[in-house]
């Protein structure tokens, strides 16, 4: 079974754009940074995938700005898996002003399992079905604490 995973950082200068909050583009590359982070901890990171020789690589996200994050602001960046099939994960994200909780941002991400040598799909491995698990129907991601 999986898990929800928190990964707590604070806002640097080179986050923020013209208008003073962080730039869009930049919850994307956190979108990345915790879904690595999260599956290090579930044992299958980059090293798995060079073993395995096959790795899951953002086929499609959809995001939801909520609210500005401003320079210095802890944020916790969260994320889970909540569905699996033979070629797909799929990841849920909120991103919450660690301050007074606010979420900030929303998204999700498809993950497609490829072949590293050729990029093309590949069933995912016995090894990568057991750690990406969608976490229990009954946790609710935005209420943990």
């Amino acid at each position: 079974m999986s898990s929800v995973f928190d990964l707590k950082i604070k806002v640097k200068p080179e986050h923020i754009d013209v208008l003073g909050h962080v730039n869009n583009v930049v919850y994307v590359q956190w979108m990345q940074d915790v879904a690595s982070a999260h599956i290090e901890e579930l044992g299958v990171g980059l090293e798995q995938y060079l073993e395995l020789k096959h790795a899951m690589v953002a086929v499609e996200h959809h995001v939801q700005y909520r609210k500005a994050a401003l320079l210095d602001d802890e944020i916790i960046l969260r994320t889970w898996l909540y569905d699996i099939n033979a070629l797909y994960s799929f990841r849920q994200y909120a991103f919450f002003n660690a301050k007074d909780n606010n979420l900030l941002f929303t998204g999700n991400t498809k993950w497609a399992c490829i072949e590293i040598a050729t990029g093309r799909p590949k069933r995912m491995s016995p090894t990568f079905i057991q750690a990406y698990q969608p976490i229990d129907a009954t946790i609710d991601p935005f209420t943990l604490g």
